[in-house]
């Protein structure tokens, strides 16, 4: 389905609105609907159960918001947390420099996938697309041309160099997407952190800044925690909280918002033994993200060709979204960077005593970081689906169904009445769903014929359908329908628990 249908579909089930809708929306910033905010609190919840409930050695925190000023000069976010800015000085509009140049080398992309895939046809099953990419001269001219680009691109980044980022966007020609204009002002840079005044306090004292990661308040506490838990390296901690970023250029619905939601943990480790983490961790997140059924083509590693400053090893686990592949987790290779810069600004030791070693030092640490929000767009992308299917009539009829994991699905079972005039039929359905809402969330629907209310169900993703006929009056089974593969089979009532909780219980994605 495409990306225009999927924003569609989120906001007429009740997934995502935009926020303050009704004052024409706030940029960037988006609400969780009523089956939105049950599949973000599944997402979360899988998460954190794999990665607290399932390792002895990862515990949990909550840190606050608001972090003393201090911790963003150590972290280097008040001098260094910034994009590249240009406006075009026709249409008025602003870009980042560093996308408008990567937009430039995904076009060149584009061609070389537009030529595979010609090849792909033209010889069929015989087509080996490593091989073609390798041998095929244009191929392998516009796959050189868009190494040398984000080189570049990299290059200007890491060193700041403003003036070569425009020259660049001139050389390539990159016009405005919405003018055509190729005017373009000076590439400067923009700092992305929001900023606040503590109480009322006025200047630089009292400034205070919306935090834009949530790792620093892993970092600022890492004594705390490990005294109190009493754990010793290596070991984690992890933290799911809100984050925000001043974004230039937020577009793509939720993939890149000003408000938004990190699922972070930090690995604590020996110096010397970060790459060997580095690997386990790396394995570990994308096995995390294929338990969930997710096709291997749609899920790719992307080595970061300049690393930042504080790392020494980065790679991306990247989704296939509607709109191309793009990072959905990060993991790095931090080094010390972070707790060296806070014990220096802070003149408080940040080290760890390792009776092993018999020796104090400050840990190495490797990340994992997702975002909840990409991670959602991530599930629906990969969920939504427009298919042919017959009816209840045995007629080809075309459904719009989310196959979401049923660990995931927001509602788990919907309980329907047959009839919703035969009060024998009502009353049973409402006696079951009182007994299964305890232990499930899910729905009962008795409006419409039971084919619309089917619809309704596949459309938010619930895996199983309960129909209560007169048979379940006489024998006391009922009919439960398989959202995927549309199976109807007829169960006692009293089997319909352990059933559905085999199906949708976690313990299938955590092994």
């Amino acid at each position: 389905m495409d990306f225009k249908n999927l924003v569609a579909h989120c906001k007429e089930y009740g997934f995502i609105f935009q926020s303050s809708e009704i004052y024409d929306g706030l940029s960037a910033v988006y609400d969780y609907g009523p089956y939105g905010v049950e599949l973000k609190n599944n997402i979360k919840a899988y998460w954190w159960k794999s990665m607290v409930q399932m390792h002895e050695n990862i515990v949990g925190i909550d840190a606050a918001i608001f972090m003393h000023p201090k911790t963003w000069k150590a972290s280097g976010h008040v001098d260094a947390f910034n994009d590249p800015l240009v406006d075009n000085k026709d249409s008025k509009k602003r870009y980042r420099a560093d996308q408008l140049i990567e937009g430039y080398a995904e076009k060149i992309e584009q061609k070389i996938n537009k030529d595979v895939e010609k090849a792909r046809e033209k010889y069929g099953e015989a087509f080996d697309e490593a091989q073609f990419r390798a041998t095929n001269g244009r191929c392998i001219e516009r796959q050189k041309q868009i190494d040398a680009i984000l080189a570049r691109l990299g290059a200007a980044m890491k060193a700041g160099d403003m003036e070569d980022l425009k020259a660049q966007i001139e050389e390539y020609e990159i016009a405005c997407a919405e003018s055509g204009s190729k005017n373009w002002t000076e590439v400067r840079q923009f700092n992305l952190m929001f900023n606040t005044q503590l109480g009322n306090i006025a200047g630089e004292e009292g400034k205070l800044y919306l935090r834009p990661e949530t790792a620093q308040g892993i970092f600022v506490n890492f004594l705390n925690v490990q005294k109190s838990t009493r754990q010793k390296i290596p070991f984690g901690i992890a933290q799911i909280g809100k984050a925000f970023r001043n974004e230039i250029v937020a577009r793509q619905f939720i993939f890149r918002m000003r408000e938004f939601e990190q699922m972070e943990m930090q690995y604590f480790v020996r110096p010397g033994t970060e790459m060997e983490w580095y690997e386990y961790w790396k394995a570990a997140r994308l096995k995390w993200h294929k338990a969930l059924g997710t096709d291997d083509r749609k899920l790719r590693y992307h080595d970061h060709d300049n690393l930042a400053h504080y790392a020494n090893a980065a790679v991306d686990i990247e989704f296939d979204f509607p709109f191309g592949f793009r990072e959905l987790e990060g993991i790095h290779s931090r080094t010390d960077y972070d707790l060296t810069q806070h014990q220096e600004l802070s003149g408080k030791k940040l080290q760890y005593f390792d009776p092993e070693q018999n020796e104090n030092y400050i840990p190495y640490v490797v990340e994992t970081s997702i975002g909840c929000d990409r991670m959602f767009l991530a599930v629906v992308s990969n969920a939504l689906t427009e298919e042919t299917v017959p009816d209840a009539e045995g007629q080809e009829s075309t459904r719009v169904v989310m196959k979401i994991h049923p660990a995931l699905a927001p509602v788990k079972i919907a309980v329907l009445p047959l009839l919703k005039n035969k009060e024998a039929l009502t009353e049973t359905a409402t006696l079951i769903y009182n007994d299964l809402k305890k232990h499930f969330n899910c729905q009962y629907d008795e409006k419409d014929a039971i084919g619309r209310r089917y619809r309704r169900q596949d459309a938010i993703g619930t895996p199983y359908c309960v129909t209560i006929d007169f048979d379940t009056l006489e024998d006391g089974t009922v009919t439960i329908r398989d959202r995927d593969t549309l199976e109807q089979k007829r169960i006692k009532t009293e089997d319909i628990y352990n059933f559905v909780q085999e199906k949708v219980s976690f313990e299938s994605l955590l092994g």
